[in-house]
């Protein structure tokens, strides 16, 4: 799928349900700054399977970027914001799409602008974010938080296990429900098969008690 954002054409890898009811909640999923989706397509794959529509969003396309450094990532964070604001606009006018249950999925630095987008769209009502944190700049724009679940590994180089931390803090100040899992020794990017099917049940999990459940389960 593609849809237009700063006048580029930015691409959606689409993963649908076989056959639904009615509308079904959507999953916008973000990557990293290696910039590859692959990987995320058993991500996709499973929550399709499990009646949620996902979307990999090719946030890259706006800026031609094809691996981002800090630099990039300082330089383009604002335009890649912009472009995820789109891309919800685009996917909650989708036929099969409930626009009110929108979630967001990010790695690392798709967890960033998940949790940055998060705090100021109301559109979106759940982030499951992988071994992200939420940008200190936020804390001077932030309007709001949505329920969380947090994955990250305590041995992780990249990211520090205290982004983590911090963003549980600040979930808890707010008074926001979330969920946290911290794999012990566990470094960036989840290299062990079992932590990754550990980390997708807990994502299907959380989402389906966020964007499926009754109202009544998602207070407990």
């Amino acid at each position: 799928m593609i849809f237009q954002s700063g006048g580029k054409a930015i691409r959606l890898d689409a993963s649908l349900p076989q056959a639904t009811d009615g509308p079904v909640p959507a999953v916008i999923a973000l990557h990293g700054a290696g910039g590859g989706v692959a990987g995320m397509e058993r991500y996709a794959a499973l929550l399709a399977a499990q009646g949620f529509a996902v979307y990999l969003l090719r946030y890259f396309d706006r800026t031609g970027t094809e691996v981002a450094d800090k630099s990039i990532i300082v330089r383009n964070f604002p335009v890649w914001m912009k472009t995820l604001w789109d891309a919800i606009s685009f996917v909650e006018t989708q036929p099969q799409v409930d626009g009110k249950r929108i979630a967001l999925l990010g790695f690392s630095l798709g967890a960033y602008l998940s949790l940055a987008n998060s705090a100021i769209d109301h559109r979106v009502k759940v982030v499951v974010e992988f071994f992200g944190g939420m940008p200190k700049e936020m804390n001077f724009f932030m309007r709001r938080l949505c329920p969380v679940l947090i994955l990250h590994g305590e041995a992780d180089q990249t990211v520090p296990v205290e982004e983590a931390y911090q963003l549980q803090k600040l979930l808890e100040k707010k008074g926001v429900p979330y969920e946290i899992k911290i794999y012990p020794g566990v470094g960036h990017g989840f290299e062990d098969q079992s932590i990754w099917q550990d980390a997708g049940q807990r994502s299907l999990q959380f989402l389906q008690k966020y964007l499926i459940a009754p109202e009544s389960e998602k207070l407990t």
